[in-house]
């Protein structure tokens, strides 16, 4: 009988994460005036969650989703002044052995290369410490942004999902795209 590696426990052995320019680590609420920052921001803000009206609504947000299942969740944190500008999570499903990807990044960072750089360091744990067979990730058919990064990373469209949900009382849709193992092996060597 195969004995599949325990989820859970690799990414508790992975909370930090360097990558050349980034920390990638679990947020806090240290982080609330950070991430405040970007989430009152409407264009930042515009495809991935209501934007806040306060620091309050940001802290609420820390403590429900980053606190209360922290495993897979980061903070991106710039090398050298520990501003938090972001983060990027990887959302495992241990039955079928894949995982999304979702990130959000403060504007003023927009154009960097910043979460390729976050999404590529995924990338690997999901591949070759979870041994993963697919990372997939979302995205609103009009943020091509995001899309761009999907790409940088080597995601390949997928599927385009018409009335995918209703965000901000718009039907949405979306697009997915993913990458198997096999395909990000080939990426790198």
């Amino acid at each position: 009988m195969e004995i599949k590696k325990n989820h859970l426990l690799v990414l508790a052995e992975n909370q930090q994460i360097e990558t050349p320019r980034l920390w990638l680590r679990p947020v806090t609420m240290a982080d609330a005036e950070d991430l405040f920052e970007y989430a009152k921001d409407e264009e930042t803000t515009e495809f991935v969650f209501p934007t806040h009206r306060s620091l309050a609504d940001t802290k609420v947000a820390i403590a429900t989703y980053f606190l209360a299942a922290p495993l897979g969740k980061y903070a991106i944190e710039e090398k050298g002044n520990g501003k938090m500008i972001g983060t990027i999570d990887l959302r495992v499903d241990p039955i079928k052995e894949v995982a999304e990807l979702g990130y959000t990044l403060n504007k003023a960072f927009w154009g960097q290369g910043i979460v390729p750089e976050a999404a590529s360091m995924l990338l690997y744990l999901g591949f070759e410490e979870l041994e993963l067979v697919r990372i997939y990730a979302l995205h609103d058919q009009r943020n091509h942004r995001s899309g761009r990064v999907m790409e940088k990373i080597g995601m390949k469209v997928e599927a385009q999902i018409p009335a995918a949900r209703k965000f901000r009382g718009q039907i949405v849709d979306e697009v997915m795209r993913g990458i198997t193992r096999e395909e990000w092996q080939k990426r790198i060597m």
